[in-house]
C-alpha cells in the first residue's frame, strides 16, 4: 500500500532544478535516498513536506493530496532533519508538553521509552546536548506519536557507528509495524543494510526508483558494493554531461 506519493514534483531556482521526481513509499518498507550533495534529496523533502513550495506535481498522503489537508497529513508523519536547532534553551521535557497538545495521537509511555532508549534526560536543555544526542532527540519526537510514515533528512548524521548501527535496526522494529521510511543519507553502507527500496537522484533528475534486490540487479557490475555503483554511475553522469555541455 503506497502511503506517500509524489509525481513529477517539479522546483526550480536560478542554479538547480528538480525536474519531474516521481517516486512513492511503501507501508512496512525502508526507502533510502541517496544522492551526491548538491543532487535535490534536502529539496525533495522539504517539498514533499511543503516546507518549499513546489511549482508543479502532486504530492499525496494516505491518498490525499497534501494541500488541502497539509494538518491532517502531518499529525501522522514524522520528520526529523538530524539536529535540532529550534527552542535551544528550552527543556526536552518542555517540548514534549507543547508537541502532546498538537499531537492527538502523542503517546507517553512511547515518549518515555524513547528517552530510555537514546538515554536522554528531559530536564536538560537542546543547547547542553551533545551533536548525537540532538540527532536522537529530534528523533524521539518525530517517533512519539505513533507516525504512520517518518521522512528523516540525514537522520545518522553525526553518530558514531554504533550509535548508527542502534539506529538501522530501530528502523527494522519500526518498518514491522507498518511504518513506512523515508531517508536521505550519503552513508551509502547504511542503505545497504537496512533499505528495501532506493531512490536515487542525480542532478535534480530520479535515476532509479526500485526496490533494492532490483537496483542490484540492474545497476551493479559483478564484484561491486553498493558504494561502488552509485560512485560509477555518478562519475558516468559527470562524464556524459560534460560531452553535453562540449
Amino acid at each position: 500500500m503506497s502511503i506517500v506519493r509524489v509525481s513529477n514534483l517539479r522546483k526550480k531556482y536560478p542554479s538547480f532544478e528538480l525536474d519531474n521526481v516521481s517516486f512513492s513509499l511503501e507501508a512496512g518498507r525502508i526507502t533510502g535516498f541517496i544522492g551526491r550533495n548538491g543532487a535535490g534529496k534536502t529539496t525533495t523533502i522539504k517539498s514533499i513536506l511543503n516546507l518549499v513550495h513546489p511549482d508543479g506535481g502532486e504530492i499525496e498522503y494516505f491518498g490525499m493530496p497534501l494541500y488541502g489537508n497539509e494538518a491532517a497529513i502531518k499529525k501522522r508523519i514524522g520528520y526529523s532533519t538530524g539536529t535540532i536547532n529550534w527552542y535551544p534553551r528550552k527543556k526536552i521535557k518542555d517540548i514534549a508538553a507543547v508537541m502532546k497538545d498538537f499531537y492527538d495521537s502523542w503517546d507517553e509511555d512511547l515518549y518515555r521509552q524513547y528517552l530510555k532508549l537514546f538515554n536522554l534526560d528531559e530536564n536538560k536543555c537542546v543547547i547542553e546536548l551533545s551533536e548525537e544526542m540532538k540527532v536522537k532527540c529530534n528523533l524521539m519526537f518525530a517517533l512519539s506519536h505513533g507516525a504512520e510514515a517518518l521522512i528523516l533528512d540525514e537522520p545518522t548524521s553525526g553518530l558514531d557507528p554504533f550509535s548508527r548501527d542502534e539506529l538501522l535496526e530501530l528502523f527494522e522494529t519500526i518498518k514491522s509495524e507498518g511504518v513506512a521510511i523515508f531517508f536521505s543519507t550519503h552513508i551509502i553502507t547504511d542503505i545497504d543494510k537496512c533499505a528495501d527500496d532506493i531512490v536515487y537522484i542525480s542532478h535534480g533528475r530520479i535515476a532509479a526508483a526500485m526496490p533494492k534486490d532490483q537496483f542490484k540487479l540492474k545497476c551493479m557490475k559483478d564484484g561491486e558494493s553498493l558504494e561502488d555503483a552509485f560512485l560509477r554511475m555518478e562519475r558516468n553522469e559527470r562524464a556524459e554531461r560534460s560531452e553535453i555541455n562540449g
